[in-house]
């Protein structure tokens, strides 16, 4: 079994965070189901653009 440690759970909670913000706005179900794809890759864009402001 692999262990994800400390940025498993954070990965998580940022997944779990933004999938709620993006359900509480969603006027229709479509916009519900893109809501869910856009929680699934928010962090790993935040994550990007983070390195990119960083030059790392």
């Amino acid at each position: 079994m692999k262990n994800n440690g400390m940025f498993g759970g954070i990965y998580g909670m940022a997944f779990i965070g933004a999938l709620i913000y993006y359900l509480q706005h969603a006027a229709t179900i479509w916009a519900g189901v893109l809501g869910f794809f856009k929680a699934l890759f928010w962090p790993a864009v935040l994550m990007y653009r983070l390195l990119a402001f960083l030059k790392m």
